[in-house]
């Protein structure tokens, strides 16, 4: 790529930490907010180690099928395929396979849950630890996947690089929308 006149390359040291910074604190601050989430709760998650064990691979679907979607979104917009969000295949495909995904792994999660917790005598019934796992992802994915597809599309809409902004937010987004869709679950099947 030629520069021409007084034009800044976009990749600068300088540039990358300009958009970087704010979207890497507000990620720590996301974080900071579960870890108090969890500590919350503290005495009521070492009552049931059968949700300890879950907490840390359920929280992680939303964030990574999130950040896959996000990648996917950044992609077709640089190639200018994502400007029409209503009509737009490539973002409903993109969703609908992110989901899928989504779910197989909730369902693969919950097996490998119940049988580990089992194993170490913890158990839970494995259809408790599904239906936690379901309404959790089902929460995750929603908040997720919505605000994957807002953020891409306003940084691309912006001229900011979705690559800098979706990917870092959404994995934290995925945390705290993880273990929040966790308790409510946990709320919701009077278990909490």
């Amino acid at each position: 790529m030629r520069k021409t006149g007084h034009q800044t390359p976009y990749y600068t040291i300088n540039g990358i930490i300009q958009r970087g910074l704010p979207v890497l604190i507000i990620t720590c601050v996301m974080g900071i907010l579960v870890g108090q989430l969890l500590n919350s709760r503290e005495k009521n998650l070492i009552s049931m180690p059968a949700i300890l064990i879950l907490i840390p691979s359920l929280i992680k679907i939303g964030g990574d099928t999130g950040s896959m979607l996000g990648a996917r979104l950044s992609s077709a917009f640089h190639m200018g395929l994502g400007d029409n969000l209503r009509s737009n295949p490539v973002v409903h495909n993109s969703v609908i396979a992110a989901s899928i995904v989504g779910f197989v792994s909730s369902i693969s999660v919950s097996i490998l849950v119940f049988l580990a917790s089992s194993f170490l005598g913890y158990g839970m019934p494995f259809l408790t630890i599904l239906e936690i796992s379901l309404i959790a992802v089902i929460i995750e994915l929603a908040v997720v996947y919505s605000a994957t597809v807002a953020i891409a599309f306003v940084s691309h809409r912006f001229g900011m690089d979705p690559d800098d902004t979706v990917i870092p937010f959404i994995a934290s987004l995925g945390d705290l929308v993880g273990v929040t869709g966790i308790f409510m679950a946990l709320y919701i099947l009077n278990i909490l």
